[in-house]
Parts: structure tokens; sequence; C-alpha cells
């Protein structure tokens, strides 16, 4: 959940640590530290707050060095203040740590009885005090954090420094990301790319178990105490593109970015005849499925709806979707003709990651739909089934949008190509269905072109302090999305409902201040979802009507009214979560929140 940065190279340390941080802020802003190791020892400086407090920090109190670790935190053990901000010290040793040490306790209760004095309430904190207790005994640094790692449980990615070893730092990582970052005459390592596009384009994916030792001319990688090679990756992601580029908020960039977005998703995967080319994903191995389940959290489980709409009506194959929270803690029967797909933007979601390798090491095949290439499900996945990765792009605004929307064009891809695969797709049926997608990103600019008719209902829909978002077949998880995106970064309570069963409960709630976000799409269930805003309008209760182009007639019972471009009816999820999240944006911007970084909240889960 936290963001962490190593540096050594020929650059002021703590510069370049505050930069890197930067970038990686969506990951928490509880607290933000750096340690720096120059010639008068190891020094931190630790903030409460937002990254701008730790900056405020060091200007006062600057720190010299061309070594150093950084962190910007999510709380998860102890209280978001200084005390337990990261780096934790333990003697000459400094860690920055994200993920969980599940047997901190019992460690800490050791390691106390050992003489060991602790001034935080954080599990980190006795990652540095073992490696501490093995320096003592004796062992180098590199041996220490080796011999500390084999006591954890739990999940992590760490990097330490030691002020007797002022030419290197070690950083290892297990079920936590972690990149190690090639430059010239200067290495890093971090929690995510956007950290280190300004340095070098050249990233090693670490895996599970490995160990690296840093310097400035070279990076070492160990796994069980052997050193290994890695293959070096070269990432295209310019620096500009973790940056804001105009808009005011990330969030609202990667809006508009969507269209690209898409783009980029469908580019070399539509092929002639209808068929589909997924490069990471075997679809020969789904020959002989009967049952897929699609196991996500949050956002990425809206998407999962979608999928399973798609899935189910163009390949004619039973789909469930799964909280993978839920999951991994129910006892399933599974035949030889079941597949599990987790989805997760950042690929490092804690209880998705966790029920894949449950069933996987049952026999199951598996696979992944994700945004980050090497990422934890990826690598789960790889020898399985494959990884559907959505090009997305980074994604820095906490509320997810092109994450959202290309996960759902992913999974009509996956959808197509299990179809003809199984030969339960025609070719002209699948080429229909490549066609329009690749029509997809001129209908989203088309819709994008609408921004400024829901920028001006910000203040009218400001006003209440309460929303129903309802919606019926694809639209229902649309209704659900649009929901989460408002009271994500609004804090204005919503709820999403299928509009039919709006009528068993959430009806008594309508008033003239509670207003309804009804979505009608051009299908067989708009007149029904019609009739179930006409009930609302009887009752008094406001309604903001999102419908097609040609639809113009309802606004004799809209209080509000938008328009998007009609599209095929399975587009119209991509389509109508635009208006969604430009609701959610304006509202929230007119408020003034934090829509970037709302409260509470982290872009990756890495934690039960």
């Amino acid at each position: 959940m936290c963001g962490i940065v190593g540096y050594i190279g020929a650059q002021d340390a703590s510069e370049v640590l505050v930069e890197g941080l930067k970038t990686l802020e969506y990951r928490g802003y509880d607290s933000a530290g750096v340690a720096i190791l120059a010639e008068g020892g190891l020094d931190r400086r630790r903030a409460e707050g937002k990254l701008r407090n730790l900056s405020k920090r060091l200007k006062e109190a600057p720190l010299a060095g061309t070594l150093g670790i950084g962190h910007t935190r999510w709380a998860t053990h102890g209280k978001p203040n200084e005390t337990n901000a990261h780096p934790h010290r333990a003697g000459g040793v400094a860690v920055v740590h994200n993920g969980i040490i599940e047997n901190y306790a019992a460690l800490r209760q050791e390691l106390q009885a050992d003489g060991a004095v602790f001034t935080s309430e954080t599990d980190t904190e006795v990652v540095a005090h073992l490696v501490s207790h093995f320096r003592a005994q004796g062992l180098d640094l590199q041996a220490s954090v080796a011999a500390s790692i084999e006591r954890l449980e739990g999940a992590y990615a760490i990097a330490v420094v030691d002020e007797a070893y002022p030419d290197e730092f070690i950083a290892a990582r297990e079920s936590s990301p972690l990149i190690l970052a090639l430059g010239d005459d200067e290495n890093l390592v971090a929690s995510d790319l956007p950290a280190v596009l300004a340095h070098t384009r050249k990233v090693v994916f670490l895996q599970d178990g490995d160990l690296v030792r840093v310097t400035r001319g070279e990076a070492q990688i160990f796994a069980e105490g052997a050193l290994v090679e890695r293959p070096v990756k070269r990432v295209d992601w310019s620096p500009a593109a973790a940056q804001k580029g105009g808009y005011k908020h990330f969030m609202l960039k990667e809006i508009f970015e969507q269209p690209r977005a898409v783009t980029d998703t469908l580019t070399g995967r539509l092929g002639r005849g209808g068929e589909v080319h997924l490069e990471h994903f075997d679809l020969d191995a789904l020959k002989g499925i009967q049952h897929i389940s699609l196991v996500a959290c949050g956002t990425s489980w809206h998407a999962a709806l979608v999928g399973r709409d798609l899935i189910e009506s163009i390949a004619g194959i039973p789909v469930s979707v799964e909280y993978a929270h839920e999951y991994r803690y129910r006892r399933h029967i599974f035949g030889p003709g079941d597949a599990v797909i987790g989805i997760s933007q950042s690929g490092e979601t804690a209880d998705t990651l966790a029920a894949l390798g449950e069933v996987k090491a049952r026999g199951v095949r598996v696979g992944a739909i994700t945004n980050v290439m090497e990422s934890a499900v990826a690598r789960l996945s790889g020898d399985s089934l494959g990884v559907i990765y959505t090009h997305a792009g980074p994604e820095i605004g906490v509320a997810s949008t092109k994450a959202f929307t290309t996960q759902m064009v992913s999974l009509h891809l996956l959808a197509v190509g299990i179809g003809r695969t199984l030969g339960t797709l025609t070719v002209e049926e699948a080429t229909a269905e490549l066609e329009a997608l690749r029509h997809l990103p001129h209908w989203m600019e088309q819709a994008l072109e609408g921004a400024s008719q829901v920028a001006e209902l910000a203040p009218w829909a400001s006003e209440f302090d309460n929303y129903l978002f309802l919606g019926r077949g694809n639209l229902f998880p649309v209704a659900l999305e649009g929901a989460l995106k408002l009271k994500e970064i609004s804090y204005i309570h919503a709820e999403g409902y299928a509009a039919g069963e709006m009528k068993h409960g959430p009806i008594a709630l309508i008033t003239e201040h509670f207003p309804t976000v009804a979505l009608v799409g051009s299908d067989d269930l708009k007149a029904k979802v019609v009739s179930n805003i006409e009930e609302l309008k009887a009752r008094g209760g406001p309604v903001l009507i999102v419908a097609s182009e040609g639809d113009e007639d309802l606004a004799r019972i809209a209080d509000q009214l938008v328009l998007v471009p009609e599209v095929p009816e399975r587009l119209q999820p991509v389509i109508y979560s635009l208006p969604m999240q430009l609701l959610a944006y304006h509202v929230a911007d007119f408020l003034g929140t934090d829509v970037d970084q709302p409260r509470n909240l982290a872009k990756s889960v890495t934690v039960e």
C-alpha cells in the first residue's frame, strides 16, 4: 500500500527520493520520510501528512548525500503520525517497507527480550531491529538482511541502508511490488515505474524471494542465496506520462486519456476473419472450458460484472463473479472444465493474488487481466492461462477511470476469443464484434465532447447528501461504479441498484432531497427503466437521466438530462461510464475535496 524508493548515484539523494515519492504518493499519504547516508553518518527526516510537509522539513534542515531511501505511507499498523513514519531505524540501520509483517508481534517480543527498544507502533520497525541484531552478530549487511527476511511472515518490499556500508543498499521483495532501475552511474529501486522514469527506461521487475545488492555501478540479484539474472526490460512510458499534462487533476487527465488507452488495448489484437490475438494469453487452453469465475475487488469487480454478460452472451459459457476477499475463504467444488481469472489494475491486489494462488494450487487453470507488466498476478498466471495486459498506461489518480474501461474492453476481447476458440461464435459474428470495438475510441471521444455539459451540473448535483444510481442489464454494473466514484472522491453517500430492485426498499428513501442518477440504455430494457423513473418522479424525487442520443424526449421526466452517443448494446457500459466519472469528478472539484488523493484510500491495496 505504501511507496518506497531507494537511490545511489552522483545526484543529491534527498532530491531524487522526494521527486520519486511525488509520483508514488497515490500509494499512501499519511506520512513520508527519507534516510540519507552522508559523510557524517546516517540521518533522516520524517513528517506526518502529505509529502509537501516532508519537503518543507528538508528545506529547513537539508540532508546532503548520494545514497538514501524514502517512503510515503498508507497506515496499517500504528497511527498516521511522525513517530510511525518510515524510515525506521535501529542503531546504524534504517529500513523502509511496503506490506504487512504478519508475525511482527512475536518478533517484537523476542527482540525486546534481547534488549531492543522500540519507538513506534509499526510492524516495520521489527525489520530494522532484526537487521541490526544480525549485524551485531558479525554478519555483513547483505547477509543480515537475508537472515532477517528468513524470519518474516507476510508481504514485504524493503530497502535497507547501514551507515557502515556507504557504497551500497539492500532491497528485497515478497508478495509486494518492487522494481530495480538501472541508470548511468546510478541505480534505483521503487514500488512503481513512475518513480524511476526520470532517470532510466531500463528496469528489472524483481520476483518474490529476490534480494538485490545495489551499488552505484551495478546491481546483483540473489535468489535463495545464489546470484541470478533477471531480464532487463525497456519501458516506453515517458516521464510526462506521469504528469498532469495541463489538467487540474490526474483524474481528469486520465478520463480524457481513455480513447487513447482503449486504442492501445485494442492495438494488434483485432485480427482478420474475426480472430483475436492475445499475445500473453493461451486461448487454446480454454478448450473444454465449462465455467469461468471472475475474481476481483472494487472497480475491477464492477468490470467483472460487465465481463460476465459479455462472455455469457458472446461465448455461451456460464460465468460467476466473485469478490476475491470472500472467494478465498469459501469451499469450492472445481471440475476439469473450470477456470478462474483474476482482474487487478495493479496486479498486486492482495486478496486477488491470494485467491488465484489457492485455486492454482488445487490444479485449477488461472489467468489474469492487469495493467502492470510483470506484476505479481501476471507472474502467477504466466505458466497457466496467461495474462491480458490492458495497456492503460500509468494511472495516478486513486479513483480508477481508464483502468475500468480498458478492463471492460479486455474482457470483450476475451469473450470474442473464447467464442471463436470454442466455435460458439461464427466468423461473421466475431467480425461484427471486433468492428464495433474498432469504432469504440471514436465514440468515446464523442462522449467526452459533452464533458462541459456534465461540468455545468456540479452546482446542482452538489446540493444533495445522498444519491441512488440505477441501471439494468449491462448498465447495472455502471450504476454501481458511478455510485462508487461519487462517494470515493466527493464523500457523498451513494448506492448503486438494479433498477428493477428499486421498488424493494430504496424507494422508501425517495424525497425531493434524495436524487437518482438513472442510466437509460437503448435496448429492450429501456421501457422498464423509464417506468422506474416515472415511479421516482411520482414521489417527488429529482432525477438525472443519462441516455443515448435520440432520446431527447426523456427531458419531460428528467430534472437533468445527459446524452451520449448511441452505440451497440455491448459497448454501452464503456460509453455510459464516462459521464459517471465526469459527474463524480466535477462534484468533488466543486466541493473542493482532494480529488486525486481521497481520504483513507490508496491506489493499490496490497494488504488484506
